[in-house]
């Protein structure tokens, strides 16, 4: 049986291993999707149109060298000239930079041009709030796992409180100091509006985009009380919390991504060119839609996540075992 000390490295080592794991996976691309159909020659675009889901948001997965050819530029200028009716100046500096080469192919727009024609929503609508404040929630856990590997209960709460209120001055600063807050909605609206010609609708999903984050910041605040109070007069128990909250990282993007490819399929509006009905995107795998053929899965930065959660939950049942010893003995 190893003793008190060797378990307390094992548990550290693991629970450091899915903390390195967490952070790397934050600046990784976690999921993929690709849309293929006859109008995209695999010549042209050996991966179809690809686009790359991280936490902080949506980049562009085509293959440049292959994708910026001069048949797959003349294909994507055609459909952004066929996209929408009216003039607008993001759409034709999209279709100059395609005009100068591979460098400037951007599939995020390519596909914001295809969802366009069923009467999706551009991506930028999706996770407007959790977007922009991913990065303080991994903050968050990022503390709760250092905690996690301190057995002292003081310098724990130390490291929680000095931790949480380092993440909380980041976040508030970040937000309505800088003025973050405030320009991610207004490109929010300008991105929107660019396959969205409803100003006054547009205007509310701004506002209700800067309300939501006020609520989710303030809920942020609140479970770092909740975390301390908890270390410093809940049950003994309450630790493992640390570790198991951040463990379910790959549940949670996955609940949130198909929460919002829901969104995406249930509001469907009249302007597309095909008429489709409310129907769900495809989460794992492969489908159709219109003429397209739909693929996602899984990407490389979600092996670092499933990492994240194999380290914490063998760390999990180490630290539960040795929990129960000491209450035994």
């Amino acid at each position: 049986m190893p003793t008190p000390s060797k378990l307390n490295l094992q548990i550290g080592a693991l629970t450091l291993i899915a903390l390195v794991a967490m952070i790397a996976a934050y600046f990784s691309p976690i999921w993929w999707v690709s849309l293929t159909a006859p109008n995209y020659p695999k010549d042209a675009f050996p991966d179809g149109i690809r686009i790359h889901f991280h936490f902080d948001g949506v980049y562009n997965g085509c293959k440049a060298a292959r994708a910026g050819s001069r048949q797959a530029a003349e294909i994507l200028e055609k459909d952004i000239d066929h996209s929408v009716e009216r003039y607008n100046p993001i759409l034709d500096a999209q279709k100059r930079d395609i005009n100068k080469g591979a460098e400037g192919l951007d599939c995020v727009h390519e596909m914001n041009t295809i969802n366009h024609y069923v009467g999706m929503f551009p991506i930028a609508t999706g996770a407007p709030v959790e977007r922009p404040l991913a990065k303080f929630f991994f903050g968050f856990f990022a503390v709760m796992l250092a905690g996690f590997i301190c057995t002292d209960q003081r310098r724990r709460l130390a490291i929680l409180i000095l931790g949480f209120t380092a993440v909380a001055a980041w976040t508030l600063i970040d937000q309505y100091a800088l003025g973050k807050l405030a320009a991610h909605v207004k490109v929010y609206m300008e991105e929107t509006g660019t396959f969205f010609n409803e100003p006054e609708k547009i205007r509310l999903w701004g506002e209700n985009v800067t309300r939501i984050t006020h609520i989710v910041i303030g809920a942020l605040l609140a479970a770092m009380v909740v975390v301390v109070l908890g270390i410093w007069k809940g049950p003994r128990g309450f630790e493992l919390l640390l570790a198991l909250v951040p463990a379910l990282l790959p549940v949670y993007f996955v609940i949130e991504y198909a929460g919002w490819l829901w969104f995406f399929g249930h509001n469907l509006h009249p302007w597309g060119a095909f008429t489709v009905k409310p129907f769900m995107p495809t989460v794992f795998g492969e489908g159709k839609v219109a003429q397209f053929s739909t693929y996602s899965y899984p990407y490389w930065g979600y092996g670092l996540l499933l990492l994240v959660f194999a380290c914490l939950m063998l760390a999990l049942l180490l630290r539960r075992k040795q929990l129960r010893e000491e209450a035994g003995g």
